[in-house]
């Protein structure tokens, strides 16, 4: 879910000077990356956003919210807000959540609502879901309030402040108290964003579909250590396959500490302390590898979870993922 994409550079060309140059000078890093969906570091603990199939996976009502701010320094850099809640019914086989997700770049935010269900088939120690989303995607473009080079451009003279789109997934994971493996495509249908709009060049054509494989696995590495690989890999239409690697530590069930590599893109480190048992909190750092470096300081990620109602019998805390 790379954010360096050239939708959300395109239209940035068009701000102040200063940032056309610097979107310029960035152009050889960028012309090879086109994945439009927002991406995350700690992707590993707040897999709804990505798989609806990890609906209920808690056994019992799990609320996160998330806000991470991308390429802090430079202007009109993404920022994006999520927040996620999922539960199982009373009847376990089904896992029942929802998705708010806000995500800003330039003069272009987006707002997306999904309801998320799972079917759940119960093998032995582990569990096989099914699941989908459903939901509406609503775009706003501020493009009247840009400073383009050329005063007189017309295509900046409108906002666009009325486009919504159904918006549909789906997703399936295998996965247990120690180990998952998933695969996804939460926004399946693609939107156009700016359909017969003079604004159509600013923009890739329409939201289109990434496809996610996602897995992990904890090690005992003593009676009180842990360590837990993750990855993530991601492919859109018109983008080369990306992926993520992760290295979790857990010590004394208590404190998570990691490292992260975004293929040609980022690398990072990340922390999660459960303050309790039912409260946790989480911070993870992006360094740039390409030319973003000379104008960022990073990206940051900051995450809260918290969980309430009873435990079913047998199932650990805190989570493992």
């Amino acid at each position: 879910m790379n954010t360096s994409s050239s939708q959300r550079i395109r239209p940035m060309q068009h701000l102040a000077k200063r940032s056309f140059g610097m979107v310029l000078a960035l152009g050889a890093c960028t012309a090879m990356l086109a994945q439009q969906d927002p991406q995350f570091t700690q992707y590993m603990f707040n897999m709804l956003s990505l798989n609806p199939a990890y609906a209920g996976s808690a056994d019992r009502v799990e609320l996160k919210g998330l806000t991470r701010h991308q390429w802090v320094g430079f202007e009109g850099a993404p920022t994006t807000q999520t927040l996620t809640v999922h539960s199982p019914l009373m009847f376990e086989s089904v896992g029942i959540g929802g998705t708010i997700m806000r995500d800003t770049h330039g003069p272009v935010t987006q707002y997306t609502f999904m309801a998320d269900i799972a079917y759940r088939i119960f093998m032995g120690d582990a569990k096989l879901a099914f699941g989908l989303k459903g939901g509406l995607n609503y775009l706003q473009g501020e493009f009247a309030n840009l400073n383009p080079l050329d005063g007189g451009d017309q295509v900046f003279q409108q906002n666009v402040n009325t486009k919504l789109d159904p918006q549909f997934g789906f997703g399936v994971m295998y996965y247990s108290d120690r180990y998952y493996i998933g695969l996804s495509t939460p926004k399946l249908l693609r939107t156009e964003f700016f359909e017969t709009d003079s604004l159509a060049f600013v923009s890739s054509p329409g939201q289109r579909p990434h496809y996610f494989l996602s897995g992990g696995y904890v090690f005992d590495m003593g009676t009180y250590h842990k360590f837990k690989p993750t990855f993530l890999v991601k492919a859109v239409q018109g983008a080369p396959i990306s992926f993520d690697l992760s290295a979790n530590f857990l010590f004394y069930e208590k404190f998570w500490l990691g490292a992260m590599y975004r293929h040609e893109d980022a690398v990072g480190a990340m922390a999660q302390y459960h303050i309790t048992n039912d409260l946790t909190v989480g911070y993870a750092y992006d360094y740039p590898l390409s030319t973003l470096r000379n104008y960022s300081g990073g990206s940051h990620e900051i995450m809260l979870g918290f969980a309430f109602g009873n435990k079913t019998k047998g199932i650990r805390s805190p989570r493992y993922f």
